[in-house]
């Protein structure tokens, strides 16, 4: 089970496993997303780019993170909502071949007016393996307090039941 929003403490700092970016990763991404930039997509085209070879897309990286944070398992059967991403920078290329990991620091935990419920702001970082920041910025979710989790437990519970 996850943490709950008086679980997480304002300035706590951890790290995710590593994930290497694929071809695989790049090529699945452009079908998904319909982005097929020649950045990503032609070895050729970018070898004459300044970066000097294919780079992944700046979302894909963004859905590293998202998937990176969810193996963690922080919010597991706690998080009732994704609230927003706010100042999401693209500091660094991701490269085919990079191998990266999600540093989160708590930003904020607080409690909502609804007392089973609460908000958690945490700083994400994607770091490649040079230790270089590639992307960051803050993602808000919506969880619950512990009796928001008891109380949803008990009604999963008794519906079971029923």
């Amino acid at each position: 089970m996850g943490k709950c929003v008086e679980d997480f403490t304002v300035g706590e700092i951890q790290e995710s496993q590593a994930k290497t970016v694929t071809e695989t990763d790049v090529v699945v991404y452009s079908w998904i997303s319909g982005d097929f930039n020649p950045m990503h997509t032609d070895a050729e085209y970018a070898a004459r780019s300044p970066l000097g070879q294919r780079i992944a897309h700046g979302t894909l990286g963004m859905s590293i993170v998202t998937g990176l944070s969810a193996r963690m398992g922080d919010f597991d059967g706690t998080a009732i909502a994704a609230l927003g991403v706010e100042d999401w920078k693209f500091l660094a290329p991701i490269f085919i071949g990079d191998t990266v990991r999600l540093r989160t620091t708590i930003q904020d935990a607080r409690a909502t007016s609804k007392p089973d419920r609460g908000v958690v702001t945490r700083l994400m970082e994607l770091v490649n393996q040079d230790n270089t920041v590639v992307q960051r910025g803050v993602m808000k979710t919506m969880a619950y307090t512990r009796a928001g989790l008891e109380t949803a437990t008990n009604t999963h519970d008794s519906q079971e039941k029923s």
